[in-house]
């Protein structure tokens, strides 16, 4: 609460003495109106003084009042096409939770990998990384929470209890941390994703499509996926192949409670995979028929055809009570660090603090991209990746020229390290999830989890310095 008090003061504080007192002869008006509003933003997303989405108007209402952008260019950011794909993205998770879907594709995973700890947890980690890929990291970990706590009631006492009690912290931490993970490999997997695609289309006028931004992200996501899954059962918790009896709540049994598919699931499930075929072949297939084509409005075709489709009772697969659970929040969060990264570019800010960042001309390459990816890992854990990415990501656009770093090489780095927050409960949500499951000390979270920043740090940088370029088309 002190924070957030210090923090709704600080704001507007630091807003007036830099518009009152910092002048520089290479930065306009403008660009000083921009670095003032950016800061009292960046201390109200940071200190949380305000519901980070609400802080998140502030662009809205800062920059026509200092004269840095019209409104109307200013509001054109919330109506950024990334938020329609955002839309049609969240409609159908929606649908695949209403419909229960996302219980039988999890059940089925694990099911088919095996009955030792350890597969059972691989088995969880995939599930939750594959539903996190189309789903929001928060609601993929709401919806594997229940089916993981059915799993660990079969541990009675004894020696039983104790083993379940070692499980059960493996287990949560497995899908908080596949969750977030997932959400990596997709360009709507997670926000930062999005943010990242949105601000090189403004300052490059370049479009990151689906299929590209998968050709990054998957392998990264894969192999991060694996890792962690290793790190969790075969040196934190040491799982080994320890064998789960049957019992009441076992895989099977829950996947016989839940019966035949039902017709509404088929529709949905279908809905899903042509939606997902679409997106990975855009580029390259539906371009040459439809030109106009784009993966917005592939998921806006998605979502209003959930809208029209019948289901067996009589309704649709989606109607308007279902869709005003979309995160309207986490669109103004977008909108928010899209409006940034135009004051940027447009008043000059950006080229401004890139030549503030001469100093960093000589330092080798690797050793700005393992800074970069280390500061913005740690960040995360204190602070949202949504406001870390949409703050950061013009800086360091600025700042590629002068280390010769190409800027999507860098920026992509810097995404993706938004998305490796594993130690604390504040971090992500799904962090937050797990750790009120009751089954984890911060003690946990702390200790495996800054071993997994580690592990994600070492190996983002190394994919950001040799293969990033390559995946870029650079060299």
């Amino acid at each position: 609460m002190r924070k957030k008090q210090i923090g709704l003061f600080l704001g507007p504080i630091a807003f007036c003495l830099i518009r009152l007192f910092f002048h520089s002869d290479e930065l306009g008006d403008n660009g000083n109106a921009v670095l003032a509003s950016t800061l009292w933003i960046a201390i109200w997303w940071v200190t949380e003084a305000l519901p980070i989405e609400v802080t998140s108007l502030m662009p809205l209402i800062l920059f026509p009042l200092t004269g840095a952008m019209e409104l109307k260019e200013t509001g054109s950011a919330y109506g950024h096409k990334f938020i329609f794909l955002f839309i049609g993205g969240f409609t159908l998770a929606i649908a695949i939770e209403k419909w229960k879907l996302h219980q039988r594709i999890a059940l089925n995973i694990i099911h088919l990998v095996g009955r030792s700890l350890d597969r059972i947890l691989l088995g969880f980690m995939l599930s939750t990384a594959l539903l996190s890929m189309w789903i929001s990291n928060t609601a993929t970990t709401v919806m594997m929470l229940p089916i993981a706590t059915a799993i660990l009631l079969q541990f009675s006492t004894g020696n039983d209890a104790a083993l379940g009690k070692k499980f059960g912290k493996a287990l949560m931490l497995g899908i908080a941390y596949s969750a977030s993970i997932g959400g990596m490999a997709t360009l709507i997997g997670t926000p930062p994703n999005l943010i990242f695609a949105g601000i090189v289309q403004e300052l490059y006028q370049t479009e990151i499509t689906f299929l590209q931004w998968m050709k990054i992200g998957l392998p990264i996501s894969l192999l991060l996926l694996i890792l962690c899954w290793l790190y969790l059962s075969k040196f934190a918790f040491k799982l080994n192949c320890i064998k789960l009896e049957e019992g009441p709540d076992s895989i099977g049994n829950q996947l016989t409670r839940l019966g035949k598919m039902s017709r509404e699931e088929k529709l949905v499930l279908t809905v899903f995979i042509c939606t997902a075929l679409a997106w990975i072949s855009r580029s390259f297939v539906l371009k040459s028929w439809i030109p106009a084509i784009d993966d917005s409005i592939i998921a806006l075709i998605a979502a209003v055809v959930l809208f029209v489709i019948p289901s067996k009772k009589g309704e649709k697969l989606m109607d308007w009570k279902d869709a005003v659970q979309l995160p309207w929040g986490i669109l103004l969060l977008f909108g928010g660090g899209i409006a940034l990264a135009m004051g940027f570019e447009q008043s000059g800010l950006a080229a401004w603090i890139g030549s503030q960042l001469k100093a960093l001309a000589g330092i080798p390459m690797l050793l700005i991209l393992v800074l970069v990816v280390a500061a913005v890992n740690f960040l995360t854990e204190i602070t949202s990746n949504i406001a870390t990415t949409a703050i950061l990501l013009p800086i360091l656009a600025a700042m590629s020229t002068l280390v010769n770093i190409h800027p999507y090489v860098l920026l992509t780095a810097a995404t993706l390290a938004a998305s490796c927050a594993f130690m604390l409960p504040v971090a992500t949500a799904p962090n937050a999830l797990v750790f009120g499951s009751g089954r984890l000390k911060m003690d946990d979270m702390m200790r495996n989890g800054f071993g997994l920043n580690l592990i994600s740090i070492f190996i983002i940088t190394l994919f950001a310095y040799l293969l990033f370029p390559l995946m870029w088309d650079l060299l």
